[in-house]
């Protein structure tokens, strides 16, 4: 299997107030088994594991989204094997991007893609979710002022789905590690920006390739996507 990502659009349109469908749920499950992203109108977040779509509601609850369901925005990656470790002792969240990115530098590889997926045992996961927020040409932090809710999650069992893009790729997507979580039970779930963890087993792939399905609709050429900074990125993703 090749180890490609497959993106639908950029996280600058999608901070710019992109979010119609470029494509649907049952179109990115072909196309990756291991993924995250949102969902038409940000309604939700997207947690894609072992090939199968989980949209996590505003509450925190997880359900199937329908197939036909549309998608602005997400990146999945077609995966086998990788690499394997695990992580013992307590950690937050800023120790688990440590842990991981100690890993890529010691594979000298910090200018590549990777996906990881963290199954383990969480003392508490503070994550967020939102509804749909239907308008054109609204800002993601503008949506999210008005849509998004947090929650915390305590005592339970779950995974962790881990995207990397290297710095240079800061418009294209997130820089670093964007972070969702779904629990054991596939009841829970969000977008995480802090956590403490007791264990847990980490596998690791890289990703050499991208392929990036921008949208093809006329409107999508109105937006001024250079106007999503960099600061403004950090904070609509790194939540809190």
């Amino acid at each position: 299997m090749e180890n490609k990502m497959f993106q639908v659009s950029t996280l600058q349109a999608l901070v710019a107030g992109y979010t119609r469908s470029v494509i649907t749920v049952q179109e990115l499950e072909s196309m990756g088994n291991v993924g995250l992203g949102t969902f038409e109108g940000v309604d939700g977040e997207m947690i894609l594991l072992d090939g199968v779509c989980y949209r996590a509601r505003h509450d925190g609850s997880v359900a199937r989204p329908a197939p036909d369901a549309g998608v602005p925005f997400a990146s999945a990656a077609s995966v086998e094997g990788g690499t394997a470790f695990k992580l013992e002792g307590t950690l937050e969240i800023g120790a688990l991007k440590h842990e991981l990115t100690c890993k890529l530098d010691e594979a000298f590889a910090l200018n590549s893609m990777h996906v990881a997926t963290v199954s383990g045992t969480f003392d508490s996961v503070s994550a967020r979710s939102e509804s749909a927020y239907r308008a054109d040409h609204v800002t993601l932090k503008d949506m999210l002022a008005t849509t998004q809710r947090e929650f915390v999650f305590e005592k339970l069992g779950g995974t962790l789905v881990c995207v990397y893009h290297p710095d240079y790729m800061d418009g294209i997507n997130a820089p670093g590690w964007h972070v969702h979580f779904l629990s054991e039970d596939r009841t829970r779930g969000g977008h995480v920006f802090g956590l403490t963890m007791a264990r847990g087993h980490v596998v690791m792939h890289k990703i050499d390739r991208i392929e990036i399905q921008l949208p093809a609709t006329p409107a999508f050429d109105t937006y001024s996507l250079k106007e999503a900074s960099q600061k403004e990125i950090a904070e609509v993703e790194q939540g809190g």
